[in-house]
């Protein structure tokens, strides 16, 4: 009887953590990210380009977009601010037209003063993609409901400009 037992509760254990590690009735496209564990929503399209602004992502957490889908959301005149995250003298060195530099060093427990809107937006990128998936959730963590994450710079195949 207390091997039943055990192996019923040993079942039990396993079915809840297989639960919590499947997606939600969404076919995998929300979850964690398995690279960085921040959970993220990517944008299916059968098309390659959404229709309209893609869907913010469940409250906080952030939405993982294509760099074509970004391109066509930065053709939109809907507000949207395209946020680098890298640092300065990078940023200097070229970045995305129209981008603001707010280095994800520098998100933390208060809004950043370039984002005092936590309904805009926010397009955000960084050299290769690991600090733009950061300040990404950072963002969201922060009470920001429109974050829009496409990677890097690096894979930037966009104008690039210096200032």
């Amino acid at each position: 009887m207390r091997k039943n037992a055990f192996w019923v509760a040993i079942l039990a254990v396993l079915t809840a953590f297989c639960a919590s590690c499947a997606p939600f009735g969404d076919g995998g496209k929300t979850g964690n990210n398995t690279a960085t564990g921040e959970p993220f929503t990517s944008m299916p399209s059968a098309t390659g380009s959404p229709a309209s602004t893609p869907e913010p992502a469940p409250k906080g957490s952030y939405t993982q977009i294509t760099q074509e889908e970004a391109k066509e959301m930065m053709a939109r005149d809907d507000g949207h601010i395209i946020l680098d995250v890298r640092r300065f003298d990078e940023f200097d060195e070229g970045h995305i037209p129209g981008a603001v530099c707010v280095p994800n060093e520098s998100i933390g427990g208060a809004m950043p003063k370039e984002l005092p809107v936590l309904e805009q937006i926010i397009l955000v990128y960084c050299r290769s993609g690991r600090r733009s998936k950061e300040a990404s959730q950072k963002l969201a963590d922060l009470g920001y409901v429109n974050v829009y994450e496409f990677g890097g710079i690096i894979d930037w195949t966009g104008e690039v400009v210096k200032d």
